[in-house]
Formats: C-alpha cells, structure tokens, sequence
C-alpha cells in the first residue's frame, strides 16, 4: 500500500478474532509506514448484507480499502463497495485466496489484490524461488484429482503439514513411541528445532519462541485481471 502512494486506509472486516487481528495488525503497521487508518467498520459471518457499513466507509473516501474476510464471504463486501461507488484500492486477505472470490465476484473483483501464499500461482514464481518445485508438484497432482483451476490456499496447506510430518515424525521416533507423551514432546522438540523445512508456501523456521515459523517468503500479492490471479511482483 504504502508503495502505491495509498495515504488512508479503510477497514471492512469480520467482527470477530480474525477481523480483530487484522485490524490490530494494520493499525500498528500503518501507523509505522506514516499512513492513517481511518473508518472501520465490522460485520457478522452471518451478515447477508452490509450495504450501510460500505457506505460509511466508502463516504470518507480512503485511498484504499481491507477487506477481512473469508471464501465466499470476501464476495459481499467487495461488491457492495463498488455498488456504493467506490473507485480506490481494495485489498483482501490470505482467507480470500479462493476460486470463489472470482466466481461470486464477478467483475466487480477486477483489479483488486490479494495477499496468498506461493502455490496459488507457481508458474509465476522464478526457478530460483525454492518453493516452486514443490508448489509445482502440488498442484500438479491436486488439479490431476479435482480438476484445472481447483487449487487453492487450504489444500496446499494441508499439502505442506504432511512434508513437515515427514521430516520431524522420524525424529520424534528415535526419541520415544507413538501414542505416548514422551513421543508428544518429541515431536514439539523436533519441530523447534528441525531447521529450515522447504514447504510449498514457503520456509519454516520454528523455534521455541516461534510457533509460526513463516517469513518474507510465504507471501505473495496477486491481483485478478480477466476472471483470473495474476502476481504483481513475484
């Protein structure tokens, strides 16, 4: 945002801990980047409309606009912001990188950006990104079962645990037996200490102080142009 000038900063989100976080987190970073968050306003999951939340935000005209939501949810928003008029920026999050925000959001969606991880779009990412490969196998074999286009954020999710199984499973099993809670703390041991593990969606680190274990490289900002993602700057 702040390298496309963006000064103001509106908030659409879930009234809930995801909304929450984001919000928190975007307060603290906007602040430090010398931008300004301004009208925020939350809704319910549940929500079949927030109609009079887009107007107030899109009423004090901010450079850009967070959208916090998720799936099929992140659609509504969307489109009730540009129903309401609004021409500026409009970022989602992560729980938005789905098939289902394009499909339910029409035209209205293009041009918008998305934050996701890299096996959304590996073909964009260079040879020298050392999640491509596996970001490559793994959606080479989940589209070969679901179909062209199927991939999405939470599979490859699902992908990455059972390479970080398969590195620290071995580990945990020198240690102790399956089923007990010496193994149970094997296995946390292994996990913090197993070094840098290659998933798909980046490179984890954890430690004991970091249970996240994710940096720079686990992200990647896409934008929908023609019904489909495309990464800005891969």
């Amino acid at each position: 945002m702040k390298k496309m000038g963006v000064k103001t900063i509106g908030f659409l989100g879930y009234s809930d801990s995801y909304g929450e976080n984001w919000l928190k987190e975007m307060q603290r970073l906007a602040t430090a980047a010398g931008m300004k968050m301004g009208t925020v306003e939350r809704f319910s999951r549940a929500d079949t409309s927030v109609t009079a939340q887009a107007l107030r935000v899109v009423s004090s005209h901010p450079d850009a606009v967070l959208v916090v939501a998720s799936g099929s949810g992140a659609a509504m928003p969307h489109k009730a912001l540009i129903e309401r008029g609004y021409k500026g920026k409009i970022f989602q999050t992560h729980s938005a990188a789905s098939r289902d925000l394009i499909r339910l959001g029409g035209k209205d969606v293009e041009g918008s950006y998305v934050i996701s991880g890299p096996a959304v779009v590996p073909e964009a990412l260079p040879d020298s990104n050392p999640s491509k490969k596996l970001a490559m196998d793994f959606v080479t074999r989940y589209e070969k079962q679901f179909g062209a286009g199927t991939r999405n954020l939470f599979a490859a999710h699902t992908y990455d645990a059972q390479l970080v199984l398969q590195k620290v499973v071995p580990m945990a099993l020198k240690k102790a037996k399956p089923g007990t809670p010496a193994f149970r703390a094997a296995l946390k041991e292994a996990l913090e200490t197993a070094g840098p593990i290659q998933i798909s969606q980046g490179t984890l680190n954890y430690s004991p102080k970091d249970h996240f274990g994710l940096g720079d490289d686990a992200r990647i900002m896409l934008t929908i142009q023609n019904g489909n993602w495309k990464a800005v700057n891969p």
